[in-house]
């Protein structure tokens, strides 16, 4: 396969999006899901860090362009539908979650209800000042 070929293998939805799932490598702790797009998708394996489309912003951003919580790209995976895309990755700081929390699945239902079950690592006024 050359060029941009392996893009056209992954299944877009009507947005052109597709799911990306970010997992710790050391740990297989699942850290987050987003969105890619085509550009989005060609920026993380060129440039080995983690670039996810804001559907709330409309735009590109990059993991840790303002907390410094920088996700470094190890592996990238498809799963068998090619409907959704696997990041392996180092994560940076050890934060993941724009609530200072290591992984965006911090809540877990318990007897029918949401309960927290992880602590903030970091203050999130702390990580992002403005």
């Amino acid at each position: 396969m050359t060029g941009a070929d392996w893009l056209d293998q992954v299944k877009w939805d009507e947005r052109g999006l597709v799911p990306v799932i970010a997992q710790e490598l050391a740990t297989g702790r699942v850290l987050m899901l987003a969105w890619m797009d085509r550009d989005a998708l060609t920026r993380t394996a060129e440039t080995g860090e983690a670039v996810y489309y804001s559907r709330s912003r409309e735009r590109l951003w990059r993991k840790g362009e303002e907390s410094g919580h920088i996700q470094r790209v190890r592996e990238i995976r498809m799963d068998c539908d090619n409907d959704v895309v696997l990041l392996k990755v180092e994560q940076a700081g050890g934060i993941a979650c724009h609530t200072g929390r290591p992984s965006c699945f911090f809540q877990q239902l318990v007897g029918g209800r949401w309960v927290t079950v992880e602590a903030v690592v970091k203050d999130p006024r702390e990580i992002y000042p403005r």
